[in-house]
């Protein structure tokens, strides 16, 4: 990967380069996660599109392809490990090997609203083994791969929901911030770097679903930036992580939250 400044006057873009390298999706079929997708194809990468829905995968990989860039939809459930396993063998017969990963899949459109003492179990196991476990299966798929190329970067979706009362989706997300520490140190020595990104409130089909209008107001009255975030405010920061840019950066959690966390 290079970065290229072009002379946009006293504020200069960064325009990053991808090319020739392959990064995976998971949960790409919408939302944050096809903008990740589809930024990473405008960049140059070749793009697998993950997502437990074949069906939305396959509509965003056709809409990459459509506008020039190199994509394919593959099923996963990042639950499995049998499926994450999978989606690793087909990146690397489609387009070589890994050379990036971005675990974005999750439960949280439609994801039932109850506490810890109370939600029922079976629910609760299947959501901690898709929104936490889900990016260590698909790290412990992947890294191979990676390490063949020489070494590689790794994203992983977190939220601000970490450092706050969420319930189980809050005990998620902290849970993928010391997976992503840990993980950092394990893969270091291969040249494989781990880190997070953890959204504030992210304006999404799926999060018009959990948070209604009026809960959403007085969260949004708390931000430092007055305003719900766009997918497109992520994508920066997610570039940048995979780039070489950030090559010295590894097991750190990055909020993109208008202010809504202030934490050391």
């Amino acid at each position: 990967m290079s970065a290229q400044t072009g002379d946009q006057g006293a504020s200069p873009m960064v325009q990053f380069d991808f090319s020739g390298k392959v990064a995976i999706v998971t949960g790409s079929g919408g939302g944050i996660g096809q903008a990740y997708a589809e930024a990473l194809a405008a960049a140059g990468a070749s793009v697998v599109v993950a997502d437990i829905d074949e069906e939305n995968a396959a509509r965003v990989a056709e809409g990459i392809r459509a506008d020039g860039g190199q994509a394919e939809a593959v099923r996963v459930d990042v639950a499995d490990p049998t499926s994450a396993v999978a989606m690793a063998e087909a990146t690397v017969e489609r387009f070589g090997g890994i050379d990036y990963l971005v675990n974005n899949a999750a439960i949280f459109g439609g994801m039932q609203l109850d506490l810890l003492l109370t939600v029922d179990w079976e629910y609760l196991n299947r959501f901690l083994s898709v929104n936490m476990l889900g990016a260590l299966n698909c790290v412990r798929a992947c890294y191979p791969a990676m390490k063949a190329r020489g070494g590689g970067a790794i994203v992983n979706q977190s939220s601000t929901a970490a450092y706050m009362y969420a319930g189980f989706y809050g005990l998620a997300k902290a849970g993928v911030n010391s997976i992503t520490q840990q993980l950092a140190h394990e893969l270091g020595g291969q040249h494989i770097r781990t880190n997070a990104i953890a959204p504030g409130p992210i304006d999404t089909e799926a999060s018009r679903t959990v948070v209604p209008d009026a809960f959403m107001k007085p969260i949004l009255a708390g931000l430092a930036l007055k305003r719900q975030g766009e997918t497109s405010d992520l994508v920066g920061m997610c570039l940048f992580l995979l780039s070489d840019e950030a090559s010295w950066i590894t097991g750190h959690v990055f909020n993109v939250d208008g202010g809504q966390v202030v934490r050391p």
